[in-house]
């Protein structure tokens, strides 16, 4: 499993243009950018429709599943369907995600297009081109899910965002899973007081401790930091304490390569 990071920030990016705080200044000047969040998997399977264009390189031609979490624009931009439409690819296309996904996507489609809408809640279970996919539940303001997916050579990923502090059930299950890879959100950083269906860098650790008491994560789980906002400290500070509790930043534009069991940094840092 080939898992590509389009983006890792949150939905406003890193730096925010708008702002002239230290973590947004840092970044600007190092010419870093975190595109809102999403991945790509195997060049076939499409984690969220982020707003922003993918990093240079990098196509969508190959997607042929897209799991979108929920209907906040950052993660479902109608806008990325368009675009498909506009050069009329004709290979089918299945969007899968909770019901409001659906709804606001649909009218973005036109009627000839060969895109099929599947709706989801925490609990399903779904096969799509050799993937298995099961939907969790998420703490979040809007109907959200997370996914649960396993690649055609078993090697398994969660894809946690966004979410505030797991739900139970989500937690439990996860038990036993030993994912290779987990990218999990810290939006906040050290903001604590901010009231969302977010973690920061207090929830952030705690959602560790309770996915590796269930052994959802291992020792050989790859924790990568997604949906990361301007209110963490900048990227090389936020780096080293994010070592400090098994888990890393990624650039947008960097590959990891799952293997059950195994996962290491193909490119990028």
């Amino acid at each position: 499993m080939r898992i590509t990071l389009l983006g890792t920030g949150a939905a406003d990016g890193w730096p925010n243009p708008w702002c002239t705080c230290g973590s947004c200044t840092e970044s600007r000047s190092r010419g870093e950018l975190r595109r809102p969040t999403s991945a790509l998997v195997d060049g076939t399977l499409l984690l969220d429709l982020a707003p922003a264009p993918p990093p240079d390189g990098i196509s969508l031609a190959g997607v042929r599943t897209v799991l979108v979490t929920h209907d906040h624009a950052d993660h479902c931009a109608p806008l990325t369907l368009l675009a498909r439409q506009w050069v009329r690819r004709a290979e089918p296309l299945t969007v899968i995600g909770p019901s409001p996904v659906l709804t606001t996507l649909r009218p973005w489609l036109g009627p000839d297009d060969p895109v099929e809408l599947v709706a989801v809640e925490p609990g399903s279970t779904l096969h799509r081109a050799g993937y298995r996919i099961r939907a969790l539940a998420a703490e979040h303001e809007v109907p959200t899910v997370l996914y649960d997916v396993t690649g055609l050579d078993g090697a398994r990923l969660l894809y946690a965002t966004d979410t505030g502090p797991l739900p139970a059930g989500t937690v439990e299950a996860t038990r036993g899973a030993a994912y290779d890879v987990v990218l999990l959100e810290e939006t906040f950083g050290d903001v604590l007081d901010h009231g969302t269906g977010h973690l920061d860098l207090r929830t952030f650790p705690d959602q560790l401790a309770r996915l590796r008491a269930a052994g959802g994560v291992t020792g050989d789980t790859d924790v990568v930091a997604v949906h990361l906002g301007h209110h963490n400290p900048p990227a090389a500070v936020l780096a080293e304490r994010l070592a400090g509790l098994g888990a890393r930043l990624v650039a947008d534009g960097a590959t990891v390569e799952a293997r059950a069991g195994r996962a290491a940094l193909r490119t990028g840092a």
